[in-house]
């Protein structure tokens, strides 16, 4: 990174709206190169649920272990060097196992129930947690309210987890069923109040970004508060790097690619930047546009396309 572009980036209050392992990532990258006391995740929560008396946050856990350093490469999510004794004998015991919750993976749902049983907000919560695994960077969950995402198929309306896990997502979606009445915190509602930049990670637009913007006041300080927001595309060559977003998409009646998430974010965004393989499209998004490459296989990549989307964001926000 230039000389220029770092000491601008020292400069700046920087929030990142992130769920998934494509968020995970560019909040890895951004933690990277920006400034601790500078820099805020805030986290999907909506796909938190409740299993074997714990609760379960897989989108916060997935960033808290990609940010700590102890997430599974392969996989994307849960721990490095996991173990699943716990999971089978549940499974042998006749218990719920659908969803499967590695050994050390419980230890983070079992510490967080507790605080949670304690009457600590989920805030403090993944407060204390991240301090445990090293991390420095705020990482927020988008309320300390409950806020379950639901999915309306065809012939039900399931829990996301249901769907996303037991289901295999295979379920054709027709809506995404977001709660009401959900607030954001002091901690998400001051760090929004002084963001000079907001970055939209490459993360599920509908399940995990949404129901951020869904907290109140959330989209409406983001729409007022800003210099630049910029979004980055989960969707490259018309398909999604991971999950179910590209199969989504084509459910809801939305065209498969990048632009269609642009005009999907409208104008809540005044950047976006897609994939080098969907250039030839970069012309038809409706705000100034980055092409680059996005896909982030190591941490040198997480940090590269950080400091693009950064460089980017600042050239918008002029």
């Amino acid at each position: 990174m230039g000389p220029e572009l770092q000491a601008q980036i020292a400069e700046l209050n920087i929030v990142c709206l992130a769920g998934g392992v494509g968020g995970a990532k560019l909040a890895s990258g951004l933690a990277q190169i920006a400034p601790t006391q500078h820099l805020t995740i805030i986290v999907n929560t909506g796909d938190d649920f409740q299993l074997l008396g714990l609760t379960i946050c897989p989108d916060m856990d997935t960033v808290t272990y990609t940010l700590g350093d102890v997430s599974n490469l392969q996989t994307g999510w849960g721990r490095e060097g996991e173990s699943w004794v716990t999971i089978e004998e549940v499974r042998r015991l006749g218990g719920p196992s659908w969803f499967s919750l590695g050994d050390l993976d419980l230890a983070t749902h079992l510490v967080r129930s507790q605080f949670l049983a304690e009457g600590q907000t989920l805030t403090s919560a993944t407060r204390h947690l991240c301090t445990q695994y090293g991390i420095k960077t705020q990482l927020l969950p988008m309320s300390d309210q409950a806020a379950p995402t639901m999915i309306v198929t065809k012939d039900d309306v399931l829990p996301f987890q249901t769907w996303f896990v037991k289901e295999g997502w295979q379920p054709a979606i027709r809506q995404v069923q977001l709660p009401q009445d959900v607030r954001a915190t002091a901690q998400v509602i001051h760090a929004l109040e002084k963001a000079d930049i907001v970055i939209v990670a490459p993360s599920n637009p509908f399940v995990s970004i949404d129901p951020i913007l869904n907290v109140y006041p959330i989209r409406e300080m983001i729409m007022d508060l800003p210099r630049a927001v910029v979004a980055v595309s989960p969707i490259v060559g018309g398909k999604a790097i991971k999950g179910p977003a590209a199969k989504m998409m084509a459910e809801m009646g939305l065209p498969v690619s990048a632009a269609a998430v642009a005009s999907y974010y409208g104008e809540l965004i005044d950047g976006f930047i897609c994939d080098q393989e969907d250039a030839h499209i970069s012309q038809t998004i409706h705000c100034e546009t980055l092409v680059c490459d996005t896909i982030m296989r190591n941490k040198g990549d997480r940090a590269r396309l950080a400091e693009d989307v950064l460089g980017f964001a600042l050239s918008v926000a002029d």
